[in-house]
């Protein structure tokens, strides 16, 4: 069964425009494969693990080909469980939406939890890394208020596509697929630009749920 992931980082609910993005993905997902399996990974309902000392001590021993023991141990184990429900996906839908220029400090949380040696990344002293997802998909929602490709610098700049979709790029997943919401507060008409969005993620929805899985098994 084809299973496709949500992961969001809006903590704005019904307000949220990336959402609203996000939720009409997955209506026509839905309804152009309704036996398929949808997770929905809110990051902001307290299920996400810290990575803090103990993590970081954890994975640092994991490179040293260690085991973790005590608190690290414990760390270890919550990032692994984060991980598996990240990994047991075969189809990935974000929702982003642009803080200070970045991505929200939830999402690179997340980011920090899963990215882990053996889970993530291979690493080789010679050849470097490896992204162990290989064969997945990803789309991505980025929504932005005030910057804009078209906009001076004065608007801002773009840390959040870049970043992310690097990530992805470095764990594996080539197949990513843009939605870009970036109304200018500016200006009093936004809906062209917000129409546009919801027709791009409702063609991808559609499209994502009938293509074919290339994963291993």
């Amino acid at each position: 069964m084809t299973t496709l992931l949500h992961v969001s980082a809006s903590p704005r609910g019904e307000a949220s425009e990336s959402l609203a993005i996000a939720r009409t993905f997955l209506d026509a997902f839905r309804a152009a494969n309704p036996a398929a399996s949808v997770d929905e990974w809110d990051l902001w309902d307290g299920s996400l693990p810290a990575f803090g000392p103990d993590g970081a001590g954890a994975k640092m021993r994991i490179f040293a080909g260690e085991q973790p023991v005590g608190p690290q141990e414990t760390a270890w184990h919550r990032a692994r469980l984060a991980f598996e429900r990240f990994a047991a996906a075969d189809l990935y839908l974000f929702s982003l939406p642009m803080w200070n220029a970045g991505i929200p400090y939830i999402a690179k949380q997340f980011i920090d939890v899963v990215s882990q040696p053996g889970m993530v990344f291979g690493f080789d002293p010679e050849a470097g890394y490896t992204g162990l997802l290989d064969g997945r998909r990803a789309a991505v929602v980025y929504t932005s208020a005030v910057y804009g490709e078209e906009r001076p610098r004065s608007f801002g700049s773009d840390f959040q596509q870049p970043y992310f979709e690097d990530w992805l790029n470095w764990a594996g997943i080539a197949d990513v697929t843009s939605i870009a919401f970036r109304p200018n507060l500016a200006v009093a008409d936004a809906e062209p630009g917000r129409r546009a969005a919801h027709e791009a993620a409702r063609r991808t929805g559609s499209e994502f749920a009938r293509s074919p899985l290339r994963r291993a098994s």
